[in-house]
């Protein structure tokens, strides 16, 4: 949270979404100085996806765009060979340049949905790092002490639990940094976990003589599993450009414990109405924050129909307004069907198992009848509706 009033007011659509400026008062001076500041942001393409817990710090460099700022946009396509060791409490598996590539085609469009592409610096470190010889790159290392790569958290807890860490993981803190060198960078933007490497940029900048950078911190945010930090590959994310159905479903999906976080940093509700939503019933305040943040990607009338959709679905106990419909497989010798065998047809299960689960919870229902003995034969005509949940529904055809 930013302390200083002025530096509040100057900086007022970011203000909830900062947790710590480093420092306040430099940041105040080159505000004061009226010049537009260079403010950079690294993306490591480790993924294809872009999910709204980065878009917490690309909001602030889109806000920062409009408030008349430079945005430099470095694309870390030899940073992330390495991998960023924030938080991890293992060596990162390196990427291979076609991977990168690929992901790095995604990103772009997805970046496209928060910044303003027109006004912004784009940079490859590439355009720095390849050319390095190996004695540049032993000049680099000498910038710091392993004493100093030391202070990292995640470092000294590895190295308290005797897990390895290797010296090209004590690269990367340096290869970040240099990028601010070389960009001249005036604010780095980053959330939470990446502290250590912001401040890495403010001293190699000191070194070479350079105003330092001042690091402009973002809170992280939790996943919709409500425990670990978002994140794709944990299967917890909502991607920005993510079908707004599923980005809807999965914001209501996450524990009302979550809802103030979610209210303050996924969404643009001005703080009066997140009051408000938070004093009232926990389910209208997560279709309010689910309806803002389909609305901050894919619009307002997009977020008006998903709203609606779900009230319609869930709330009514509608059909969907998108059922699917599926072939039933062939009816056994009796003329009935299995009802595991029209679960697994429809997606629902994967297995037998799963089947026998679904229908042992009291959730499979075929037409308006409840359907409670896994072992159940049905008669299919065409066109009931199978259902496992408000989630799992589909038009049976044949």
């Amino acid at each position: 949270m930013m302390q200083d009033d002025d530096l509040r007011a100057r900086l007022a659509p970011l203000a909830r979404t900062v947790e710590t400026v480093i420092p306040e008062r430099e940041l105040l001076t080159k505000l004061r100085a009226g010049r537009p500041l260079r403010c950079k942001f690294g993306i490591d393409p480790t993924s294809p996806v872009v999910h709204v817990g980065n878009g917490i710090p690309l909001w602030n460099l889109r806000r920062l765009q409009d408030l008349g700022h430079q945005a430099v946009l470095i694309l870390g396509d030899y940073t992330a060979t390495v991998g960023d060791p924030s938080g991890k409490d293992k060596t990162r598996p390196m990427l291979t340049s076609e991977d990168i590539e690929a992901n790095l085609a995604t990103w772009m469009d997805q970046l496209g949905l928060i910044i303003d592409m027109e006004r912004v610096e784009i940079r490859r470190n590439s355009e720095w790092f390849a050319g390095m010889s190996f004695m540049d790159v032993l000049a680099l290392t000498n910038r710091m002490t392993v004493q100093q790569m030391m202070e990292r958290d995640s470092f000294e807890q590895r190295w308290t639990a005797n897990e390895p860490i290797s010296v090209r993981e004590f690269l990367y803190c340096l290869m970040q940094g240099w990028d601010s060198v070389m960009v001249e960078a005036d604010i780095e933007l980053g959330g939470t976990d990446q502290t250590f490497n912001l401040a890495v940029g403010r001293r190699l900048m000191e070194q070479v003589g350079l105003a330092p950078q001042v690091a402009l911190i973002s809170p992280l945010i939790e996943g919709t599993d409500g425990h670990a930090k978002m994140s794709k590959s944990l299967g917890n994310a909502i991607g920005v450009a993510q079908d707004p159905k599923d980005q809807f479903g999965m914001a209501m999906r996450i524990d009302d414990d979550l809802l103030p976080k979610y209210l303050r940093l996924l969404t643009d509700l001005p703080d009066n109405e997140i009051d408000a939503l938070l004093r009232g019933s926990p389910y209208d305040a997560k279709k309010a924050m689910a309806a803002a943040v389909v609305g901050r990607y894919h619009g307002a009338d997009e977020a008006e129909r998903q709203l609606a959709e779900w009230t319609r679905v869930f709330s009514e106990g509608q059909v969907p307004a998108d059922l699917p419909e599926v072939s039933v497989p062939a009816a056994g010798d009796d003329g009935l069907w299995w009802i595991v065998d029209l679960l697994k047809a429809c997606g629902f299960a994967s297995s037998t198992n799963q089947a026998r689960q679904l229908v042992e919870g009291g959730g499979v229902r075929l037409g308006e009848a409840a359907v409670a003995d896994w072992r159940a034969r049905v008669a299919v005509t065409g066109g009931e509706i199978l259902r496992a949940s408000n989630r799992k529904q589909a038009r049976l055809t044949r």
